[in-house]
């Protein structure tokens, strides 16, 4: 299915494959060669989100684009079943396996890999050619990549990374009914999407 929002509505390459059951929403701009398989959803919030040439986007995975953080996957690019990308750019011919979390601002190197559950966090740089383990994390630039039982070590990178000013343009001390009535209202936009192909 093929959404217009915030007036903008995506475009798919002749040559490119979008399931039944896949779900295109605004500036999304989908490559040659691109299989975006069942159930999959690439959204363009406020931003875009730009798919290279060849690149394979399994079931259940969501790419989200946003203004501050537009998504770019380069070309030849695996993205696995329910795997989540956010505001992150790809490297060509990176692997990024089921369940894996890209985080907005997250960079990733051509050639890397980021294993099975494996996490990205906001604004983290990984380097060509590099792996984040099966469940592990990747914070900071350039990345530390630890195992999720080194909270503590995690969580003193992350802290400076600012993860609410980046995913949603607040300071930390914003309470979480003034961030949802935030998020409420950027999301409402949907409200006026509209179906331009299915």
């Amino acid at each position: 299915m093929l959404v217009r929002h915030r007036n903008a509505e995506p475009s798919v390459d002749a040559s490119a494959y979008v399931a039944p059951s896949a779900v295109l929403v605004g500036d999304v701009r989908i490559g040659p060669g691109v299989r975006v398989l069942h159930c999959a959803v690439v959204t363009a919030e406020d931003g875009t989100v730009i798919v290279g040439e060849n690149s394979v986007i399994m079931e259940h995975a969501l790419i989200r684009g946003r203004a501050e953080h537009p998504a770019r996957i380069g070309s030849e690019v695996m993205i696995g079943p329910h795997a989540h990308i956010n505001g992150s750019s790809v490297g060509h011919g990176a692997f990024i396996a089921t369940g894996a979390s890209l985080f907005p601002g997250s960079q990733v190197g051509a050639g890397a890999e980021v294993r099975i559950n494996g996490v990205v966090q906001v604004n983290t740089v990984i380097e060509q050619g590099a792996v984040v383990p099966i469940g592990w994390v990747a914070v900071g630039d350039p990345a530390a990549i630890l195992s999720p039982d080194r909270h503590e070590e995690i969580w003193a990178i992350q802290r400076e990374l600012d993860f609410p000013g980046t995913v949603y343009g607040v300071s930390r001390d914003v309470s979480m009914r003034e961030l949802m009535r935030q998020q409420s209202d950027y999301y409402g936009a949907h409200r006026k999407d509209q179906i331009v192909a299915s």
